[in-house]
């Protein structure tokens, strides 16, 4: 099994290139819905609203997600504390799902946003990162209903786009159309077999 994680900036297309992958044949884990699935648990909001503030129940009793990305975005020491509570259950939930014999010649990519802020690259044997210019991620967002001012904030707490280029065993450039940007993904998906067999 090659183990694999695929970052990128908020934005620019992690989720369409997971798939991308899936359509390929490569197993797929994505940390956005693990999170979402925690996030409706009542113990995991009791303790984000001990983190964030009652602000961020919703009330239904329900997380409020909307403010709480407001919150942690424009608060750095929040959103630390809150991705130190839930890094550690998002990485037990990847741990118990790789670990199967089923997946042992297989391609498994790992959709982690924070990849290289929070310093998990390690346990990945290969890394991707999927960019595209600030203005084009504005644009797409823009289009679901962000801000250009959300959305240039979420772009500038994370890490710039070209480090984490510059930190990854590939890049995929998703800046034009879906047929360039899937191409991109059939060929990595190439390689990492061939490293799968050999791994």
């Amino acid at each position: 099994m090659v183990l694999v994680g695929l970052t990128g900036n908020y934005g620019m297309g992690k989720s369409s290139v997971l798939g991308f992958f899936e359509e390929s044949g490569a197993v797929t884990i994505s940390c956005d819905a693990i999170v979402s699935r925690l996030l409706e648990d009542k113990d995991v909001i009791r303790r984000i609203r001990e983190i964030c503030g009652d602000e961020v129940v919703a009330a239904d009793g329900g997380l409020d997600r909307k403010t709480v990305a407001c919150r942690v975005f424009s608060d750095p020491e929040q959103r630390k504390r809150l991705e130190g509570f839930l890094h550690p259950m998002v990485f037990a939930e990847i741990d118990a799902a790789v670990d199967n014999r089923a997946y042992a010649s297989r391609v498994v990519v790992v959709e982690v946003p924070l990849l290289f802020e929070s310093s998990t690259e390690r346990r990945f044997q290969k890394t991707i990162t999927v960019h595209a210019t600030d203005k084009e991620a504005v644009r797409r967002l823009k289009q679901k209903g962000v801000s250009r001012g959300k959305a240039l904030a979420r772009l500038k707490a994370q890490m710039p786009i070209e480090e984490k280029i510059s930190r990854s065993d590939f890049t995929i450039d998703n800046s034009g159309n879906i047929d360039e940007t899937k191409k991109q993904a059939g060929e990595i998906y190439k390689e990492l077999m061939k490293l799968s067999r050999t791994s």
